[in-house]
């Protein structure tokens, strides 16, 4: 009972610090290849005068300098700026960028500077954006705070689009009485809130059709993947969208307030959005007074909790408090989405639970996994996932849409993949000819983005412990999404390693260190990852993997003996899955990298594996690369127990 309590309100006092964090301050993207030669020194003399030329030039400069290592660099201060304002926004960021992105030829960043209030944009690339429309990659901060205490969604939902499009209309109608020309901000007064506000603004070097469609993609992906969050922002390196319940940037001083009026449509419409194909950056943000109010919170809900636990017989495995930033979904409501859990709707089954097809009134569809009732492991698997996917938004994650604790029922609502598992496509004869190698790449990319996510680029620092095919999700374009993050373990930011007695995972997919001594980490990982990129390359499924029902004993060498013994004969091409289409996009030295990494990501020595860091640069880099040399792997047999997988 004491230890339980602990450990709840160890998670609940988590939950309440990370809200404690204002969620617009900086973003930072930092991509491309690395630098090298004069760029880095090209750079710095172009950005030691940047302030006082965007300031000089009305708000937004652009200019360029160097021969062959000549750098572009784009920058601008919101409308209505003061002078000093712009220039120390300008001076933070310079000095953030060069220390979060010190060696990428490209970054770019819309920033607050928080004692002025005043929002700033800096990008700099190694060819010329001036006049060009670019989308990617993009940063995109949403606010904890959660709609479920209005009552009518669907008319909050009409209004913000009203107000959405009324911003976006005079935001890319040009302005050319200003060289800040796209920009708008708008106050608007809705039926349940009483003031909401929205900015927008484009660089002026877009056409108004580019700086239009740049907005609306800004808007389509905060509704992707932030629709149910009460404010936000999202910017692209042309451009930048923020609404809130509060006023913000000083862009509202002289805005005048007006009704939004309803709108017969429907609920704004999910955009998939566009592949990010960047490095995720650094999230950098400033804890203030909001901490010693939340502390004063967490000790009156510490002991309202008690008494209500005990004078009402709640589950203590479980605080509702920890998930306030998602939305809760009524039971009965799942019920009818799915059918009352039909057998016609079931998706497949895990060792804690189902999963459902369902869909909602409004027509979206979703995933339900119901997790097994009485299932100790399961309530620790409800909390961990609730608790984590909360703080983590990437496209290649699977969201969590939201949860049900009614009575005895558990159950995770996620975002429906039509494409179901990784595993159902290069296990399956017939389907695993639809792997083209350009979509096997991307599979492999898509996966390491998130998982450098996770274990480097979050505000969680987080490994997965059981990342194998079964629990990467395909969506329509084949885009892969991890999931299933109840064996995973949250890391101080400054900790390498752990360890536990109780191993829980997927025998063939676990590194050696875990599997025999409960150590894992980041690069526990990466080991698995590996293991998944050689089936992947192959076509052939790991042998300590749990046999199909029914299915003979092969007499043969496991997977990672396989493909050492080809690699080290030089028989590449009895290594590669006879079955994968062939792409002129993906060359041969392309699949030969793609075994060159999966054989350092499963090597024995923890040491000699690369970061997850190491291998997105060695997978985006299409010039020739210089890896180290992989030592002989082993195969990991598992025990003699029927099931391969183990869940504590």
């Amino acid at each position: 009972m004491g230890k339980s309590w602990v450990m709840n309100t160890s998670l609940l006092f988590f939950i309440l610090f990370l809200q404690t964090l204002k969620h617009v301050h900086a973003s930072y993207k930092c991509y491309g290849d690395f630098f090298t030669g004069n760029y880095g020194i090209n750079r710095d003399n172009l950005l030691s005068t940047l302030p006082s030329n965007v300031v000089n030039n009305g708000g937004f400069y652009n200019a360029s300098l160097g021969r062959n290592n000549r750098i572009h660099v784009v920058a601008l201060c919101i409308r209505g700026y003061e002078a000093q304002a712009c220039k120390t926004c300008l001076e933070h960021v310079i000095d953030d960028t060069k220390s979060n992105c010190p060696h990428q030829k490209e970054t770019f960043s819309w920033v607050t500077e928080e004692a002025n209030d005043v929002l700033c944009n800096l990008r700099y690339t190694n060819h010329s954006t001036f006049g060009k429309l670019e989308l990617l990659p993009f940063t995109i901060n949403p606010n904890s705070k959660v709609l479920e205490s209005y009552k009518n969604m669907t008319l909050f939902s009409q209004e913000w689009t009203a107000m959405v499009n009324r911003t976006l209309e005079a935001a890319s109608t040009a302005d050319t009485s200003s060289v800040l020309k796209y920009y708008s901000a708008t106050r608007t007064e809705f039926t349940e809130i009483p003031d909401v506000y929205a900015m927008m603004q484009c660089t002026p070097d877009l056409s108004p059709s580019d700086c239009n469609r740049c907005l609306r993609e800004c808007v389509n992906e905060f509704q992707r993947q932030c629709w149910g969050r009460l404010g936000g922002g999202v910017g692209r390196p042309s451009c930048y969208f923020r609404w809130d319940l509060f006023e913000f940037y000083k862009a509202f001083d002289n805005v005048t307030k007006v009704l939004a009026p309803p709108r017969q449509c429907s609920p704004p419409a999910l955009d998939c959005g566009r592949d990010e194909k960047h490095f995720e950056g650094r999230h950098i943000a400033i804890i203030v007074v909001p901490a010693i109010i939340n502390l004063i919170i967490f000790v009156g809900l510490i002991c309202s909790w008690k008494r209500k636990t005990s004078d009402t017989g709640i589950k203590e495995s479980y605080n509702p408090y920890d998930g306030q930033s998602m939305l809760r979904f009524d039971f009965v409501m799942l019920r009818t989405a799915t059918h009352d859990f039909s057998p016609e709707t079931k998706l497949g089954e895990g060792g804690f639970g189902s999963v459902y097809k369902g869909v909602l009134p409004n027509g979206q569809e979703i995933a339900v996994k119901r997790l097994t009732k009485g299932s100790g492991q399961g309530d620790m698997e409800f909390r961990n996932e609730v608790l984590l996917l909360t703080r983590l938004q990437h496209r290649n994650l699977v969201k969590l849409l939201g949860f049900c604790n009614e009575g005895d029922e558990e159950i995770l609502v996620y975002e429906f993949v039509p494409n179901s598992s990784l595993d159902h496509f290069i296990f399956d004869e017939h389907k695993r000819c639809l792997l083209t190698w350009d979509v096997r790449y991307r599979i492999i990319e898509g996966v390491a983005r998130g998982l450098l996510y996770l274990h480097e680029d979050s505000q969680l620092r987080i490994i997965h412990r059981d990342l194998k095919a079964s629990n990467i999700l395909l969506d329509a374009e084949m885009n892969p999404k991890v999931a299933d993050f109840g064996m995973a373990r949250l890391f101080n930011m400054d900790q390498t390693r752990g360890q536990t007695s109780r191993v829980v995972g997927t025998y063939g997919y676990m590194a050696p260190e875990y599997a025999t001594y409960g150590q894992f980490s980041a690069k526990s990982d990466v080991y698995s990852f590996g293991i998944m990129l050689l089936e992947m390359i192959s076509g052939k499924r790991n042998k300590s993997m749990k046999e199909e029902e029914g299915e003979e004993e092969e007499e043969q060498e496991g997977l990672l003996d396989f493909v050492w013994k080809k690699w080290s004969e030089g028989k590449y091409a009895e290594m590669i899955d006879p079955l994968a289409a062939p792409s002129n996009n993906i060359s041969v030295d392309q699949v030969m990298k793609l075994i060159h990494i999966g054989l350092l990501c499963v090597q024995e020595d923890v040491f000699k594996r690369p970061t997850i860091n190491s291998v997105l640069i060695w997978l985006e880099s299409h010039a020739a690369t210089t890896m180290p040399v992989p030592t002989p792997v082993t195969f990991l047999t598992a025990p003699s127990s029927p099931s391969s997988s183990l869940h504590g």
